[in-house]
């Protein structure tokens, strides 16, 4: 039986990271940002005076990039529409209230910790907006909410929805905004469809992070469902930075190959599920100057999910799964997750048995 009814009252909480919402904030974010501990491993004191001397150094690079976004990152506004969507489904079914917790900028868990206690739920549902299980989105994001919920004294019974990079409702909603810029990116030729997601250091990888196949997962699902015969498409990996050796091919390469190949070129992120930086600036501006360097026939980006219908009925069927004796929760669990996955919540719950 869903925890989901109309004489219960159930929170769902929306994590995502968050954004800088004034030119102000961004140096802030950015040492929030690299004071996570899955983001840089190094002992407390190391990864404090690196996360300043990072934002310091970077922070006018980032202005720069949110000067592109009216100096804001539009990603609290649109996950706002996602959860009055959500909201709004799942009263069709019973008394709910989501509410936005973002990991590295306002609002942030200690605010919405209080949100929640005053609304007094007699079940709580943790929904991160990220498909793919990481260790440095999903895992950071839901331990940081587990620490400040016992440091306030939130004490209701909660259940965590880990992962979903193959739900029926995500996959359609980006199947479909393929489709119809698919037809677009045609005109000149048969497109290569580019799978870009953010990456991340192989050594996390290495280290049991899922990502990866789950990235890869998602894509096999929505090639799947588009059907199209011969389809040439590739799976890339954006924003790398640093000295270290990342997850490949980086989506920069594939796209310098596309263009010697002469074919169309068109951009799906994979991964996100709002707009950002790392698309309204690295994929669309970036990505296609650099593709215009070196001759490009034409470049093409797909959209986000953002509230799409079908993604919002997606998250809404994953919640009304949901029953009283659920921890975790995760489609086709023993599909997706295996031993070797260390940062799987099942893994360490041991709901996997090697």
């Amino acid at each position: 039986m869903s925890v989901i009814s109309k004489d219960k009252k159930t929170a769902i909480v929306l994590f995502n990271l968050g954004g800088p919402d004034s030119p102000e904030a961004v140096k802030p974010f950015l040492f929030n940002l690299f004071n996570d501990p899955y983001i840089i491993g190094a002992p407390t004191p190391i990864r404090l005076m690196l996360a300043k001397f990072i934002s310091w150094r970077r922070t006018s690079v980032a202005k720069e990039i949110y000067s592109y976004m009216d100096g804001r990152s539009p990603i609290l506004p649109q996950t706002e529409l996602q959860a009055q969507a959500l909201e709004k489904k799942l009263k069709e079914s019973g008394n709910v209230k989501t509410f936005i917790s973002m990991r590295y900028w306002n609002p942030m868990s200690p605010e919405v910790v209080q949100q929640v206690k005053d609304y007094d739920p007699d079940h709580i549902i943790l929904l991160p907006l990220y498909p793919q299980l990481s260790s440095a989105t999903t895992v950071s994001s839901l331990e940081d909410w587990e620490r400040e919920a016992k440091e306030q004294g939130l004490e209701k019974p909660t259940s965590k929805i880990c992962c979903y990079p193959t739900n029926i409702g995500f996959v359609s909603a980006m199947a479909k905004k393929v489709q119809e810029k698919y037809f677009e990116a045609s005109e000149l030729g048969t497109p290569r469809v580019l799978f870009s997601a953010h990456g991340l250091p192989e050594k996390i990888i290495n280290k049991g992070d899922p990502y990866q196949a789950q990235i890869e997962r998602t894509v096999e699902a929505i090639v799947k469902i588009l059907a199209i015969k011969g389809l040439d498409y590739r799976t890339c990996y954006q924003s790398r930075v640093g000295p270290l050796k990342w997850i490949g091919p980086s989506t920069d390469e594939v796209i310098i190959e596309a263009c010697k190949d002469r074919v169309p070129i068109m951009v799906v992120p994979v991964a996100f599920v709002s707009e950002h930086s790392e698309t309204l600036v690295e994929l669309d501006i970036e990505y296609r100057e650099l593709a215009e360097e070196h001759d490009m026939l034409s470049y093409h980006r797909v959209d986000t999910v953002q509230d799409d219908p079908h993604f919002i009925e997606g998250l809404a069927e994953l919640c009304l799964q949901v029953t009283p004796a659920t921890d975790l929760f995760v489609d086709e669990k023993e599909e997706i997750c295996a031993k070797k996955f260390k940062y799987c919540p099942h893994v360490k719950l041991g709901c996997i048995e090697g």
